[in-house]
């Protein structure tokens, strides 16, 4: 409990400094309603022995009167106190969310690949939804309720040594004893908080694929595995519970022997001549107040206990960096990009983690791959369109995500206008670089929102302009409301082809100098298609564009073309000079399809001969070696880049 005492500190007092006036408000509210309480029972104390002395009723009703004004102002203090804590310890945790948030987004793609959407927000969300209480309240109860310990304390010393150093002995025994009672169940609420993340992200997930689950009749075996996560879950609440109750039965205990210790105590007194009868019931209404703060410290002590597991779990989620810095030296210009990668290898260490669902229930151990791309090394001019071709798992997407700079090359270096990715600020990197994928993100937002990503920044006519000049604003306004037509659950669906045409216009607002596109290869409608294909070439007009293809259609529009196998840069050169090239492996694909695959999975077979040839040279030296062509003769290729590509001359 210490280090979660140390831990919630830590928290408390950062996210509590920009709220200082508020806290200051506080801290006079809490004493002014301790003293209160301690006041009123002086009072009592007073009317009762004047009382046995038989004063008049006219003093009397002003000593009554005078308990009434304490109590009242003491609920009044006590009511501005919880709600101004309230109030503190929500916007506090509402900053603890943003802050993980936004720590989570700038985490590397190995963390998100090592943990689902259900888990993250149960981190995030739920691990800080246990700390709200906390926020609110651990300051009032716990500060106030010390104080009013302190308090009572002190009153008792003042009526009667002998009575405050019993109590004081006695309230010091049971607070040691109820806080070593708290540690026997610490570790059992960390185990439910990790259990319960388990679970979410299990649930999350298997809704997610609620469709493929149907088809493929898995729902007895998915009922089966939600059985499991619960179970453990049950069982690791249910151990949690039984610590708590435990701890609860020993405050009681406690509580009991204290009321007998002060109704033996004030007895004692007034049999002895010591004391009146006021200050005997003042002694025995002391006792009697000190039971509830004792309580309430031991209901945070529980409540530190549960939240101990999110203080740890928050803890470590801060103390995670990415393992992709910045190191802001350079910009990037306006215009189009060129793009070097100089023999660029690259491994991922977190692909056991794709389905981590299925491992939370078999306990599968992390398995190795080596690396996904190897020595890759290619020039792409500015303003020049780049051909992706290559089968499932040859590393076409890895590179994309490393010019996006999701991951950091193992080895060699990406550049862009000669500038190395590792020297570009994030933000200057992702708005000069534009990425659409074929999974395009819907909000349940407006098309507006959807198209803008929230940002206010961006006005109607700009998206309208925007929309006007890919060709689309036609299509938006088709749309029930426009601008303003809700996409996403419960409102407008879009087809694979329109969501695209929506992920066109988002980049297009960013008028990055670099477009990486994953084509959609669902077939579409003719006149999604159409739509499509006025949208791709207005959005890479005078910007450089690597395009993932596997149309025919895509591929005419390329003026480069590069093939992938096995993460080898098996061939690159002009599209024209390649397709005109009958041994190359373009013209291979070309004649097998007259056009590429689909996303049937048909890109397989069709470069199933081409995988069992060497390296394709395409144009020969004197020296026997051969080097990839370029679009012109105007930027030669760098000497490392040329001698990555030699290959050997394939005899006639």
């Amino acid at each position: 409990m210490t280090t979660a005492i140390r831990q919630y500190s830590v928290l408390l007092i950062a996210y509590l400094a920009p709220q200082r006036a508020r806290v200051a408000l506080l801290a006079i509210l809490i004493p002014a309603s301790i003293g209160l309480q301690l006041a009123a029972p002086q009072v009592l104390r007073t009317f009762i022995d004047a009382t046995q002395q038989g004063i008049e009723h006219g003093p009397l009703l002003a000593v009554g009167a005078l308990f009434l004004g304490l109590a009242l102002g003491q609920r009044l203090a006590g009511f501005a106190a919880l709600y101004l804590s309230e109030y503190i310890g929500w916007n506090a945790t509402n900053a603890l969310r943003a802050d993980l948030a936004r720590h989570c987004l700038q985490l590397d793609m190995g963390f998100h690949k090592q943990r689902t959407p259900g888990e993250l927000i149960e981190r995030i969300d739920g691990d800080s939804s246990a700390l709200a209480g906390f926020f609110s309240q651990f300051t009032v109860k716990v500060l106030g309720n010390t104080l009013l310990v302190l308090g009572i304390l002190a009153m008792l010393w003042r009526e009667a040594w002998r009575v405050g150093l019993g109590l004081s002995l006695y309230t010091v025994l049971a607070f040691a004893a109820l806080v070593g009672l708290q540690r026997v169940a610490t570790t059992r609420w960390i185990d439910v908080s990790r259990r319960r993340a388990e679970l979410f992200g299990f649930i999350e997930e298997r809704i997610g694929g609620a469709e493929d689950i149907r088809a493929s009749g898995s729902e007895a075996h998915i009922l089966e595995q939600h059985a499991v996560l619960s179970q453990r879950g049950l069982e690791a609440e249910r151990g949690a519970l039984m610590a708590g109750n435990i701890t609860s039965a020993a405050t009681t205990f406690l509580f009991v022997a204290g009321y007998a210790i002060g109704l033996a105590l004030g007895a004692w007194l007034y049999a002895s001549g010591q004391a009146s009868v006021g200050t005997a019931f003042l002694v025995v209404y002391y006792i009697g107040m000190l039971a509830p703060p004792l309580e309430r410290i031991r209901e945070q002590a529980e409540d530190l206990q549960r939240a101990a597991s999110g203080i740890a779990r928050i803890e470590e989620l801060r103390r995670l960096s990415p393992r992709v810095h910045e190191r802001p030296i350079a910009t990037l210009p306006a215009g189009a990009l060129d793009v070097i990668f100089d023999d660029v290898t690259f491994e991922y260490d977190d692909d056991a983690a794709e389905d981590r669902a299925s491992a939370i229930a078999s306990k599968a151990s992390p398995r190795t791959t080596g690396p996904v791309l190897h020595n890759i090394s290619f020039r792409l001019d500015a303003g020049t369109v780049l051909g992706l071709l290559g089968r499932t798992g040859s590393g076409k997407s890895t590179i994309t995500r490393l010019l996006f700079r999701l991951y950091d090359p193992g080895a060699g270096s990406i550049r862009l206008n000669g500038h190395d990715l590792r020297d570009l600020a994030f933000d200057d990197l992702r708005t000069r670089v534009g990425i659409v994928t074929q999974e395009v993100q819907l909000f349940n937002a407006t098309l507006r929102d959807n198209l803008t990503l929230f940002s206010r920044r961006i006005d109607d006519a700009e998206i309208e302009r925007a929309l006007g000049e890919l060709g689309l604003r036609d299509w938006a306004l088709r749309l029930p409301h426009g601008l303003d037509t809700r996409l996403g659950v419960g409102a407008v669906g879009l087809s694979a082809g329109e969501a695209q045409l929506l992920a066109f216009a988002r980049v297009f607002l960013r008028n990055p100098g670099l477009i990486i596109l994953d084509e959609a290869s669902s077939r579409l409608d003719p006149a999604t298609e159409r739509l499509l294909e006025q949208a791709i070439d207005r959005l890479l007009a005078g910007r450089t564009g690597i395009i993932v293809a596997h149309r025919l259609a895509t591929v005419q529009r390329a003026d480069m073309i590069a093939i992938l196998d096995s993460g080898r840069l098996a061939e690159y050169g002009p599209r024209a000079r390649l397709a005109a090239d009958p041994a190359s492996r373009f013209a291979a694909l070309l004649r097998r399809g007259l056009g590429l695959p689909g996303s049937n999975g048909d890109d397989q077979q069709m470069l199933t001969r081409a995988q069992h040839d060497g390296p394709r040279e395409v144009s020969a030296g004197n020296d026997g070696v051969v080097a990839p062509h370029w679009t012109n003769g105007t930027a030669p290729m760098p000497d490392s880049l040329i001698e990555a590509h030699h290959v050997r001359r394939r005899d006639a």
